[in-house]
């Protein structure tokens, strides 16, 4: 195949690139297959058929439809036959000698009619349009066949021939790796080379192995090869693919490689060739060995690749590669790579269809812990860690003695007064069996790394018969981790262990998580452990401008799936802190303190016997609020003509998936071109535009699916199968169907968790950024930790970009989403966010200002944001400075608030919200709540009820901190479509508020 044949393939090659209702050629089977010229049916007759010429005019037609099926009860699922021409049912018909292989049908034709459609994998779809359960229909009863009138089938001989074996389109075809090879096809291909108890297919990177359960009727006709050619360019990453097919159980199959070299002597090292399947980088940078096994009767592909140097000489390079497995001799595959003249563009990356971005699995790329703007280095003093608005102070025990925040209660800026955090120091309790502490000798903080992102330390500690290795650090944004590592000395029994954070009484104002809706911290509160159904293992406590998240986690931390899917994945119950559900958290007041105790119950320890109490921390804010960054960004959520988007006063789009630009769920880079010319023009006009991209699950149309699914449930989830017909055709079982998009058909499968696609999500923001030019990410719910966060903000905002990435979330307190906040789950990505829309199913109705301030505001965080459901409360949004998005929710329209703010000129002004001891608007009533958006000589002020029924209220006003003189003052409310209606007050009237209502109130 040349080079310019290989450029038009898609998915499965560009065999089908020129089809109508022609055949292919001939080369992998004996019945040519294709495609027709506009597709039929599929949600009725199914993506699959056969296409059947009558030989003469005889009664009962007969043919052997060799169909060569992979999927499993072939012969339990319906086939109908319909005229090729009119499209008449064929009513009379029998199936007999059935099998994967093949099968007879005879059947009685219709008058006048030659040619016909033979379908055999019709299904319809049951379940919720987006998540549908693909059903295929039961095969027919056909016993009564009275129709062939005493004729015996075994007395028929064939009559008709099938013309042509069809797909409703080149997408869903099998041909040629899901053709299946016969029974006595393998049977003789075994015989004949399978005397080392496997059997090597050397396969083009233009040919994805798809099948574990089968072979290809392909490599039946080519026979194994010994050998495998491909022509690449300098700098190229030439992906290639080696089946194993494994006749014995093969233990730690592998490949490994010699030098390339050409006739003179220039060479490709063997250091730049390996496989993906068995080594690699991890998300974290760690080097990755995944050791695979075969089992006996099964596939398995080996995906390798060469790093070609953009310097190499061209030529032909030769060398072998050699698989190996336990026990078993090795098979040496030669290697001829013929590199050409040209320099391939991003190592081939611009050529995903060639398998290129394979290399992207164990990319490094914003790997290295640099500070992010807005972010400072970290400063060491003592044992004091000086950051962005915070501090910590280190005990010598390694743990924190101090936290200190100085970010001031407006959440605007920060100052030079040290909010405490903590009312004293962490402790870390063991308890003997007579139930007393064991009092521990320190030997006091090492500091083992200083590095402006990243400070580490080191403390041990020892009591009696017991010792703690405490490994711990400190990153920019204000998360630390800790490793503490418990080991017995002496055999003993414990009556607890516990993590006390004593928290300042003032400062412990609120509480989100372990099963509480944000809200105000209750006086008492206990929680116990339940990962089989809940997402749950710490909480957020603090106050708008001081805070902390702790988590608890042990060395088996795995993070769960989230968003519909965490009952498939769960927590993994920390043999620590859970210690067989003994353990749980509970919170208490005490004088000026309120204690956190995390505690894990009484067990017994053998001497050496370990324990990892591992927890996270994060300390909030992480920066202040940007309001201006509120008012000036105005999002459009929706792909739209440019000029309109503009003339609506917005100036940065939200591109979603399943539009024509971005049609693939989680993989945008087939419509790359079209993505770059909407953002060349929206640039031109001055608006920005981000794209739909996460990586919870990923659109089967992408290149590199079945190169994932052969990393064996790396990349892709465990589950049950189902959904969408093509999952269950192509991708066979043993995966997770995610979301649907009927009008396209895009069916996507969710991934596993952490894995090497987050190296390749990376890569492609990156890619994505300097080649089509996005100004930022669209984050609906998130499937990756903050590693990768900050390694995608790193590549958003390189070279001068503004990275802008808002988050999304559906409400996940809930039984599918294991009852867990989504600010608090998604708490260690806020630092890099930009806004929040929180979001489908939060209810603006019926919960608290605290739930408003904590669960959807963004606000203790460092963050604003924006509503979603039913276009949210527009009043008590405003409170919190939040609108609802354009046009995304039904009558939901934010310019008129646009406007108002426009006309105020809310852009420079000071936001004092309702929190504020010092607000210099208050009301009468204190379920009505106001922020003020103060500007030289005038204020916006937003008022907002939670009262139940309508209230009059008067305004408390401290004139002297407005600038105003009250004399000379006025109270508007301009009017403000679906809002207010135009009303002037006089100072001291009493203002009329309904329940979940309010005003938005100009004093000047």
């Amino acid at each position: 195949m040349t080079r310019s044949a290989l450029l038009c393939w898609a998915f499965i090659g560009c065999i089908f690139s020129s089809l109508s209702t022609s055949a292919q050629d001939n080369r992998y089977s004996h019945v040519p297959y294709s495609v027709p010229s506009q597709p039929w049916d599929r949600d009725s007759l199914g993506n699959h058929r056969a296409v059947i010429n009558l030989d003469n005019d005889a009664a009962i037609a007969h043919v052997y439809l060799e169909w060569r099926r992979r999927d499993k009860n072939p012969c339990d699922k319906k086939i109908i036959i319909e005229s090729a021409t009119k499209h008449q049912l064929v009513k009379n018909y029998l199936i007999e000698n059935c099998s994967a292989e093949g099968v007879d049908i005879y059947f009685k034709p219709l008058s006048g009619e030659q040619r016909y459609n033979v379908y055999y994998m019709p299904y319809k779809n049951e379940g919720r349009s987006n998540y549908p359960r693909g059903v295929y229909l039961a095969a027919a009863d056909n016993s009564n066949s009275s129709w062939l009138q005493g004729e015996k089938p075994a007395g028929i001989k064939t009559n008709a021939h099938v013309e042509t074996i069809q797909s409703v389109d080149a997408f869903n075809s099998f041909y040629p790796m899901e053709v299946v090879a016969t029974g006595k096809e393998v049977q003789g291909l075994v015989k004949k080379y399978g005397n080392k108890g496997y059997i090597i297919f050397p396969e083009s990177r233009e040919y994805p192995i798809r099948m574990k359960e089968h072979l290809p009727m392909k490599w039946i006709l080519n026979a194994p090869a010994t050998y495998l050619k491909g022509t690449a360019d300098k700098g190229e990453y030439f992906a290639l693919q080696l089946g194993v097919y494994a006749l014995e159980n093969l233990d730690n199959a592998k490949v490994v490689f010699t030098d390339l070299a050409d006739d003179k002597g220039n060479i490709i090292s063997k250091k730049l060739i390996s496989c993906v399947n068995t080594d690699g980088t991890d998300y974290k940078g760690y080097p990755l060995k995944r050791v695979v096994n075969i089992e006996k009767g099964k596939v398995q592909p080996l995906w390798c690749g060469i790093d070609i140097p953009v310097n190499t000489k061209a030529g032909i390079y030769k060398g072998t590669a050699i698989v190996q497995a336990d026990d078993h001799t090795p098979s040496t595959i030669d290697l001829s790579i013929e590199v050409t003249n040209q320099v391939a563009i991003n190592g081939g990356a611009n050529q995903p269809q060639l398998q290129t971005r394979l290399k992207w699995l164990n990319s490094t790329l914003a790997q290295e812990n640099e500070v992010i703007k807005p972010y400072t280095p970290l400063l060491v003093k003592g044992n004091s860690i000086d950051l962005l608005g915070r501090k910590i102070t280190l005990g010598k025990d390694g743990l924190p003695s101090m936290i200190q925040t100085y970010f001031k209660p407006e959440m605007t800026s920060i100052g030079s007064k040290a909010n405490n955090l903590l009312a004293s120091a962490f402790e870390f309790n063991v308890k003997n069996a007579r139930d007393e502490v064991l009092t521990w000798k320190s030997s006091g903080v090492h500091f083992t790394e200083k590095e402006a992102g990243t400070v580490s330390w080191t403390a041990t500690n020892t009591a009696a018969g017991m010792k703690m290795n405490i490994q711990a650090s400190m990153e920019f944004d204000g998360h630390l981790s800790y490793q503490v590592q418990v080991i017995a000395l002496v055999n003993q029994d414990i009556s607890d262990i516990q993590l006390r954070i004593p928290f300042a009484k003032e400062m412990a104002k609120y509480m989100m998580g372990l099963q509480l809706k944000g809200s105000k911290r209750p006086a008492t509160y206990d929680w116990k452990w339940d990962v089989a159904h809940k997402n749950q293992d710490g909480a957020w406590i603090g106050n708008v401008n001081a805070g902390l998240q702790f988590s608890l986690r042990d060395e088996h931390y795995r993070r769960p799936l989230n968003t519909n899917f965490y009952l498939q994945q769960p927590l993994l119950l920390p043999t620590s802190w859970g210690n067989n559900n003994k353990g749980g958290i509970s919170v208490a007041e005490d004088d000026n303190k309120v204690w956190v105790n995390n505690y894990s119950g009484a067990r017994t320890m053998n001497a050496g016997d370990t324990l990892y109490y591992n927890f996270d921390l994060l300390i909030t804010p992480f920066h202040p609020i940007n309001t201006d960054f509120q008012w000036t960004h105005r999002f459009y959520h929706k792909y739209d003509n440019i000029d309109s988007i503009k003339a609506k006063g917005a100036n940065v789009i939200n591109i979603h998936h399943a539009t024509p630009i971005n049609p693939w769920i989680n993989y945008p880079f087939i419509e790359h071109a079209k993505m770059k010319a909407y953002i060349d023009e929206a640039h031109q006009k001055g608006l920005q535009v981000k794209i739909y991209n996460t990586v919870r699950e990923l659109s089967n149309h992408a290149y590199e699916t079945f190169p994932l699914r052969s990393l064996n449930h790396e990349i892709y989830s465990h589950g049950k199968g189902g959904g969408y017909s093509w999952l269950q055709e192509h991708i066979g079982e043993d995966y997770i169907a995610a979301w649907f998009v009927p009008e396209i058909k895009d069916a996507a499968i969710v991934n596993s968790g952490m894995s090497r696609w987050h190296n390749y999500y990376v890569e492609g923001m990156n890619w994505l950024v300097q080649n089509v030019g996005i100004d930022g990410i669209y984050l609906d719910d998130v499937a990756f930790d903050r590693v990768t966060m900050k390694r995608i903000k790193r590549v958003l905002t390189k070279d001068g970009h503004p990275g802008i990435i808002d988050l999304h979330s559906a409400n996940q307190y809930n039984k599918s989403d294991g009852f867990q906040n989504s600010a608090n789950l998604y708490m260690e990505h806020f630092p890099y966010l930009n806004r929040l829309w929180f979001g489908e199913y939060f209810d603006y109705e019926h919960n608290s200002p605290e739930f408003f301030l904590t669960e959807v505001s963004g606000i203790p965080f460092g963050l604003m944001g924006e509503m979603l459901q039913d276009g949210g409360n527009l009043w008590r949004g405003m409170v919190f400075g939040m609108t609802n998005r354009l046009p995304w929710s039904a009558e939901a329209d934010p310019r008129p608030i646009w406007k108002l703010w426009d006309t105020f000129g809310i852009v420079g002004s000071e936001m004092l919200g309702y929190w504020l001891e010092n607000n210099p608007v208050k009301t009468s009533d204190p379920a009505v709540l106001a922020t003020v958006y103060k500007k030289k000589g005038k204020a916006l002020v937003a008022l907002a009820s939670w009262k139940e029924q309508a209230v009059e209220v008067s305004l408390e006003i401290d004139w002297k901190t407005l600038g105003i003189d009250p004399k000379k003052a006025s109270i508007k409310a301009l009017p403000v479509k679906n809002f207010q209606e135009g009303r002037l007050f006089k100072v001291g009237e009493t203002i009329p508020v309904q329940p979940a209502r309010g005003w938005l109130l100009i004093i000047e």
